[in-house]
């Protein structure tokens, strides 16, 4: 070969994905984000086909929304035994993500508030049913020492669901009309349909094993090192009240001075950067868990919550005062929830694992809905002020269980080192 006396081409190697990046975790993750885009946006049109099309009161959309996430939690709880079964978890999450689909789809034709009742009811019911499946299938696809980035990951296309699925509901209801809209919604969901088929056949499959009789294992699940996670799990959950409150409050503070449209709009601005907070953060939240365990990112997430909601105790009309409060409360959820998934895959045993999901699913949603309940108690019979003060210490009893916890793990690794 003849010597051009210029330098031989450089051989740039081929991007691979991290190691922990499987095609399993791809897949769950991307069934995530179309899900959530996919019920985001009847979720939001909802109201206005309630109120504005069908002439029903406020009253029976919060009616409905209250039965739909309590029997989500119930469906959580019993999702989470059925889902012990490896075999069994498979076909949950994969019928769960299609019948959410279908029935919250179902909803654009509905002429009577009973129909859309009965729809919204059951499309919660069956997301309650899948969250655990998914969440103990998601653990079958990653290696245990990347659950922390496996769990950031899933939970960062989550929350960018929730960023996306309000957007395209605005566009498809300027472009062709709330109904058609809520109808359309099933195509996202469908196609998170997929996204799990997909990752399910990048899965191992199942050694098989004899039909096992379906039990509740509670008290098995509450052993170990999750014993006192759950302690703070729940106090957490108590505190972490629904992200409508935090928009209903900067709606108000904002109202004075801005009219109501345009705090409206600025409110819900300021709800996109708590989502977008959240959704960059769970993939911080998760490589840091690898690294210095999921306990640590429960204490900074709680940490995170208390400051969030002593800010919003104070009375403020300025949207820049507003907005460090929403991005500290999307940081906390952020860690929070990769946190609590990466625990419970870490510490569960593996063979009651979808119970352990079940489990934390039921308590977040029934800590959720006491937070939300006690706090506009409080709210309407004191004063905003007193709803934010009940949640921030919800939030720092959990921050002192959080560390505690933390101390104890501590000084039993070091005890265990000194013994080897």
């Amino acid at each position: 070969m003849t010597d051009t006396g210029e330098p031989p081409p450089r051989i740039t190697p081929a991007r691979r994905s991290p190691a922990w990046l499987t095609p399993g975790v791809k897949g769950i993750g991307g069934a995530s984000l179309l899900a959530d885009i996919g019920h985001e946006i009847p979720t939001a049109l909802l109201p206005s086909l309630l109120t504005s099309t069908l002439g029903a009161p406020a009253s029976a959309l919060g009616a409905i929304e209250g039965v739909s996430d309590a029997l989500a939690g119930i469906a959580r709880f019993g999702g989470g035994a059925l889902s012990d079964e490896p075999e069994r978890r498979r076909t949950l999450a994969v019928g769960g993500y299609t019948a959410t689909a279908v029935l919250s789809s179902a909803i654009a034709p509905a002429t009577a508030v009973w129909q859309i009742a009965v729809l919204r009811a059951g499309a919660w019911t069956a997301r309650g049913i899948r969250v655990p499946a998914r969440n103990a299938l998601l653990a079958d696809v990653v290696p245990a020492e990347a659950y922390g980035r496996a769990y950031g990951f899933e939970r960062a296309m989550d929350n960018l669901g929730a960023i996306l699925g309000p957007l395209a509901a605005i566009g498809l209801v300027a472009t062709v009309g709330t109904r058609w809209a809520i109808g359309l919604s099933v195509i996202p969901g469908l196609m998170a349909t997929l996204a799990v088929i997909y990752a399910i056949r990048h899965t191992p499959k199942p050694t098989p094993q004899a039909k096992r009789q379906l039990r509740f294992h509670v008290r098995h699940v509450l052993t170990g090192r999750l014993k006192p996670l759950f302690f703070g799990i729940t106090a957490f959950e108590v505190g972490n009240c629904a992200a409508t409150l935090l928009i209903l409050r900067a709606t108000q503070l904002l109202q004075p001075g801005h009219g109501k449209d345009h705090a409206t709009t600025i409110a819900l601005a300021l709800y996109v950067c708590y989502n977008a907070a959240a959704t960059v953060t769970s993939l911080a939240a998760g490589r840091h868990s690898d690294r210095n365990g999921p306990t640590r990112v429960l204490t900074l997430g709680a940490a995170t919550f208390a400051l969030s909601y002593l800010g919003f105790t104070h009375d403020t009309g300025n949207w820049v005062i507003l907005l460090p409060w929403f991005v500290l409360a999307g940081i906390g959820i952020g860690c929070v929830e990769t946190a609590e998934h990466a625990a419970v895959a870490t510490h569960a045993p593996s063979d009651i694992r979808g119970s352990a999901f079940g489990l934390l699913a039921a308590t977040q949603s029934f800590g959720n809905l006491a937070a939300s309940l006690v706090a506009g108690i409080l709210w309407t019979a004191l004063s905003p002020t007193w709803a934010f003060s009940y949640l921030a210490g919800a939030m720092l009893i959990s921050l002192a269980t959080f560390q505690l916890t933390n101390r104890k793990q501590t000084a039993t690794n070091a005890w265990t080192r000194r013994q080897r």
